[in-house]
């Protein structure tokens, strides 16, 4: 073990303007990932550095503290503090050559929110909207307030089916929606995936089968599989869903649910026409399933759309909602509405996985909604969404890629750049020029190669990503 007696932090400036602590953690980390402070050194007395470096004590604690919870220093009690062992970086003999790109599910959930390493990376295949999109003002307003009004919100657990106030809110959304519930139908969640997470455990078991759209959402297929559960497809249509093969499927597996999203699809941007949208709750009835419908973009769509639970009342249809796309993912909170019996048990169920969901991000939406901010703030984004959507439809088609469907609003772009062409290795191809393609294949429970691939719009306008393309004629 080393000692010391003096540790003199140069440059030092009382005038700039980084604050003291922040000027101190950062040239001692520095000094120790150098190793001109090696491990074991003991560091000066908060008494000693604070007069050698003419700062307060209060300063040198508040930066010893930083320096422990960062991993830097550790203190020993009665004896002070010393310099912490750090992890040595791999030498480079001992990296290994990285192994071939597999084009799968987690491979496009790293690229799209594990950071790009400083490279300018275009996501061409994202699921949510540019931050730059999204009114950060906005949530640190509800949060001042929220902190001024409500300081237990920083620290209570909430309750189990979530913040009362926030699911009256709610119970008027939907009944625009035209879905008529009780602020007890409705259980809070912890964003739309937590919500279809709890009702697959609830209503499945390992072995069942579970019918969802075909394409469809990649990360759904991801989870149930990890319960063991087998997702079979439906195929997906210009007005919902081939209404023919979801009758032969569900003769062939007796399925309890079928998951489904209805409103400006994942990824195809469609939507559920009004006989559409009856026959499938016909069909529900017929072979007694329940209908999970994931209506996560409502808010953007630009006009009347088709509801299966606006059909339904909440007998058999299950409705999930969320507001991380609309103002922001890091909030996570979501919700479902079912019938009271059904929510009940989802609420127990919920409680038995999670306990409560937090309270938080749950009265921070219902501050924003409640002032009134949100609707301007949607009106806005839709009409940014919809010049966005207009733009990609040009973009991609000048490049030569054919659409599927051309959306009334949304998010979501499905198009191929000729039947021959394979979307993995187009993706492959497309990251090394630092594109993030989406290939078709990760959107189908089978995984078969497809040459579809999902487009997000506010980055399928970029003339690189039409460069990309048009290189490929």
């Amino acid at each position: 073990m080393t000692g010391i007696q003096h540790v003199t932090v140069s440059p030092l400036s009382h005038d700039a303007p980084l604050p003291l602590v922040e000027q101190i953690t950062g040239f001692l980390r520095t000094r120790i990932d150098e190793r001109h402070l090696r491990a074991g050194t003991r560091m000066p007395s908060i008494r000693r550095f604070a007069e050698d470096n003419g700062v307060s004590r209060f300063t040198v604690v508040e930066a010893y503290d930083r320096l422990v919870a960062q991993g830097y220093l550790e203190s020993r009690r009665g004896s002070g503090f010393y310099v912490r062992e750090r992890p040595q970086p791999v030498r480079r003999a001992e990296r290994r050559e990285p192994p071939a790109t597999r084009i799968d599910g987690f491979w496009l959930l790293q690229h799209l929110y594990a950071g790009n390493d400083g490279r300018d990376v275009l996501l061409a295949g994202s699921g949510c909207l540019p931050e730059g999109w999204l009114e950060e003002e906005m949530l640190q307003a509800g949060l001042r307030a929220l902190a001024r009004r409500e300081p237990s919100a920083l620290t209570g657990y909430g309750t189990p089916r979530g913040y009362a106030p926030l699911r009256d809110l709610l119970q008027v959304h939907l009944a625009e929606l035209e879905i008529n519930a009780q602020s007890d139908n409705i259980v809070l969640t912890a964003g739309a995936s937590g919500a279809l997470d709890l009702v697959a455990r609830y209503f499945l078991q390992p072995g069942d089968t579970v019918l969802v759209d075909d394409p469809g959402y990649y990360v759904l297929f991801g989870r149930l599989a990890l319960m063991g559960i087998r997702p079979i497809g439906v195929p997906r249509t210009a007005d919902g869903l081939d209404l023919e093969r979801l009758d032969a499927l569900a003769t062939e597996h007796a399925p309890k649910l079928f998951m489904t999203n209805s409103v400006l699809h994942n990824p195809t941007g469609t939507s559920l026409s009004a006989a559409n949208a009856h026959r499938i709750l016909r069909l529900a009835e017929a072979h007694d399933f329940h209908i999970v419908e994931d209506d996560i973009l409502a808010d953007l769509h630009p006009g009347r759309a088709h509801r299966i639970a606006a059909l339904d009342q909440l007998h058999r249809v299950i409705y999930v909602g969320s507001f991380s796309k609309t103002l922001g993912a890091g909030l996570r909170v979501g919700f479902l509405a079912a019938h009271p019996d059904l929510a009940r048990d989802l609420t127990a169920q919920k409680m038995l996985a999670t306990l409560t969901t937090p309270e938080l991000g749950e009265r921070l939406v219902y501050q924003v909604l409640s002032d009134g901010y949100y609707r301007k703030h949607v009106d806005h984004l839709r009409g940014r969404v919809g010049r966005a959507l207009e733009q990609a439809i040009r973009n991609l088609e000048r490049a030569g890629l054919k659409l599927f469907h051309e959306p009334t609003g949304g998010m979501f772009l499905w198009a191929h750049a000729g039947e021959q062409r394979d979307g993995e290795t187009l993706a492959a191809a497309a990251e090394q020029q630092g594109i993030i393609l989406a290939p078709g294949s990760l959107f189908s429970p089978s995984q078969m190669r497809s040459p579809w691939m999902r487009f997000h719009v506010a980055y399928a306008g970029s003339p690189r990503l039409a460069k990309f393309f048009e290189a490929l004629k």
